[in-house]
């Protein structure tokens, strides 16, 4: 995998993120506001993020790798 490689797919689940988000958002803008759906909608989005990072990481250390 390239470094490249790697921020195309940070940037993927940065979309899939900010989807989530949306969905968060309009839960809690919701009439009758589900509280499980809403914990369940966070911790996807805490899991996206944490993928986020290591494809970040990924692509620095690829960068940075001589050669």
């Amino acid at each position: 995998m390239s470094a490249d490689e790697a921020l195309a797919k940070a940037e993927e689940l940065l979309g899939e993120l900010d989807a989530r988000r949306t969905e968060l958002e309009r839960l809690a803008e919701a009439d009758d506001v589900d509280g499980a759906a809403a914990v369940d909608v966070i911790a996807e989005i805490a899991e996206l993020a944490r993928q986020i990072e290591v494809e970040l990481t990924r692509a620095r250390t690829l960068a940075d790798a001589p050669g």
